[in-house]
């Protein structure tokens, strides 16, 4: 069998809530276009309400669409809806398990579930990969809300599908947890499997993800490799800091200029019209006395509120 290009695709994908059908505005999906590369770790980005866990939920099988295209590893979910869904592992926001059950036996059950032969199920090794074995024949109501969290990574994962979507996998878990829980994202990606992630953790999803789409008002804003999305804003920070305390930030020409927390002074330029060079004079002109200077380029938060401030704006005047 061919493998797909896409692991996920959505072609003009709506959904509609009864309340809203006569207000397309109100929609929680308005015509979402997305492709995402099998083999990727694709993150998926926006503010609360923004249509995220709406689009999960559709690839999940757990909401039905209003209109549109989803295809999942080639199928699509109106034509192969068990073959698409078997195709993919979800790790809902929520943390859903039966507290009566030991972890083992959450992960029998849910591979009865999906039909995987006794002599074919893995549960002892996603146990082990997700730091469980342990915990593996205590209660689940005895666990960590970061052990139940893993659980139900290891769950999403027992069918062994070739997509895995973790819906805020870290809300709540500690840093050790953490990073154990991306190191073994990071195995199975190695391994082939596409991962999709939504996180609030932008700094994460710099760091992992190789793709990133940036939705709001269930709209795509953005969806672009990591790297071409945060040369999306042509500008830089000059850091000084001043060999005297300011008690405020001076005017520095034209520029953009903030006196941040710890007394450095953060001047904002943008690269096409204007130097380091330019931007230092101004800082001099201005009085200011320089004891050591650095730069910074924009991370993902600032392309992020960058792109969803405008999405915001043109929202507002519709």
């Amino acid at each position: 069998m061919t493998l797909p290009e896409y692991a996920i695709e959505a072609r003009g994908l709506f959904k509609t809530y009864p309340a809203t059908r006569t207000t397309p505005a109100m929609a929680a999906l308005k015509g979402i276009d997305l492709a995402i590369p099998r083999g990727s770790i694709f993150g998926l980005l926006g503010p609360n309400g923004a249509g995220k866990s709406t689009f999960i939920n559709i690839l999940a099988g757990l909401s039905r669409k209003s209109e549109g295209k989803v295809i999942i590893w080639g199928r699509d979910i109106d034509v192969r809806p068990r073959d698409a869904k078997a195709a993919i592992g979800v790790v809902p926001q929520e943390i859903a398990a039966d507290v009566f059950f030991t972890p083992r036996e959450s992960l029998e059950v849910q591979a009865g579930l999906y039909g995987v032969p006794k002599s074919e199920r893995r549960t002892d090794i996603l146990l082990a990969a997700l730091g469980l074995t342990d915990k593996a024949d205590a209660y689940v109501r005895q666990l960590s809300g970061g052990m139940k969290r893993r659980l139900m990574v290891a769950k999403a994962m027992v069918h062994n599908p070739p997509i895995l979507v973790l819906d805020e996998p870290t809300a709540g878990v500690d840093v050790e947890l953490r990073r154990q829980l991306w190191n073994y994202v990071a195995s199975l990606n190695a391994l082939g499997v596409t991962i999709v992630l939504t996180t609030h953790y932008l700094e994460e999803a710099e760091a992992l993800c190789d793709t990133i789409a940036i939705v709001n008002h269930g709209r795509v804003v953005a969806s672009e490799p990591t790297g071409q999305l945060l040369r999306r804003l042509d500008t830089r920070t000059v850091v000084v800091t001043p060999e005297e305390p300011l008690s405020d930030a001076p005017m520095i020409g034209d520029f953009d200029s903030r006196l941040r927390s710890n007394g450095d002074l953060a001047v904002v330029f943008k690269t096409a019209g204007a130097s380091v060079e330019q931007v230092l004079s101004q800082v001099r002109a201005a009085g200011v006395r320089i004891k050591d200077l650095r730069t910074e380029d924009p991370d993902l938060e600032d392309v992020f509120l960058a792109l969803t401030y405008a999405t915001e704006t043109q929202a507002e005047l519709v």
